[in-house]
């Protein structure tokens, strides 16, 4: 079973295994549109695609009439019927890619763990590292026999808006923000209609977590590189923009060896959407 990472080599090798799943998630957040557009152009064989925005994410609306953000969380049950329609099996391994070094394949994996499907593995180097390994791309989409994967005890845990302002009194957990730097710093936003970022939160740019061919670091150099965030809180919650990336630095932490992170969903997006939250900027 692949639980965090899995190479190019590897996944060669199961390309016609029936008990995998190859999931495409190519996204871009500001032309929708384009990540299924290159899946028609090329993918890797077998692959379906996921798209970010409908697949991976749910209302922004909650029942409560309150934004929850760019990118909430689907409903369980939803996501559960979305899994199965890719043909996924209880004892399916599910890799996930994208072409933006894990950045959306992660929120896959992640939503896979928080219904308890341990078997997700993303594609390290993602399509880059597919094609500079030689391997095929094809056009041809793949249609699969739906699967019967049940919902499980969730594997990762969530925090929600409320949990995230009562932290600000109690300091007790140390929020990590995956936004570039500029934007943690209020500069730049062109995505969120208000700048800066969650008070006393720290900040770990996401691709902070690749090499520069676009692998993920190894498990020693990204544990050296996240511990000291924790020194005054060892319990975090991950966050970034409207959920996504913040999956990214989760998926390092679990490569680390620094499992248990919370995963603030709504994020920056649905933090600002209010304005009685405070904002801080700069560093």
């Amino acid at each position: 079973m692949h639980t965090t990472l899995i190479d190019a080599a590897t996944l060669s090798q199961h390309l016609d295994d029936p008990k995998w799943v190859i999931l495409d998630c190519r996204h871009d957040l500001m032309n929708p549109n384009a990540g299924f557009d290159s899946f028609a152009i090329g993918h890797i064989a077998g692959a379906q695609f996921a798209n970010v925005d409908t697949d991976l994410s749910g209302a922004k609306i909650g029942a409560d009439g309150k934004f929850q953000g760019r990118h909430p969380l689907p409903g369980r049950a939803a996501f559960i019927e979305t899994l199965r329609g890719w043909g996924i099996d209880d004892d399916t391994q599910v890799v996930a890619y994208d072409a933006h070094g894990g950045m959306f394949a992660a929120r896959l994996w992640w939503l896979l763990r928080w219904v308890g499907h341990p078997a997700a593995a993303v594609l390290d180097g993602g399509l880059v590292a597919w094609q500079a390994a030689g391997q095929p791309m094809v056009t041809h989409a793949e249609r699969r026999t739906p699967g019967s994967i049940s919902e499980r005890d969730a594997l990762v845990s969530t925090v929600s808006v409320d949990e995230v302002v009562a932290n600000l009194s109690t300091q007790a957990r140390t929020v990590v923000d995956a936004r570039a730097a500029d934007r943690y710093r209020g500069e730049n936003e062109t995505i969120d209609p208000v700048g800066g970022h969650i008070p006393g939160a720290k900040n770990r740019f996401f691709k902070d977590n690749l090499t520069a061919d676009g692998r993920f670091k190894d498990a020693a150099q990204l544990k050296a590189e996240f511990a000291p965030l924790f020194a005054s809180a060892p319990e975090a919650i991950m966050q970034c923009g409207s959920g996504v990336t913040a999956c990214h630095n989760l998926l390092a932490l679990e490569v680390a060896g620094l499992p248990g992170a919370a995963l603030y969903p709504g994020s920056w997006s649905e933090w600002v959407g209010d304005a009685s939250r405070p904002v801080a900027t700069g560093n």
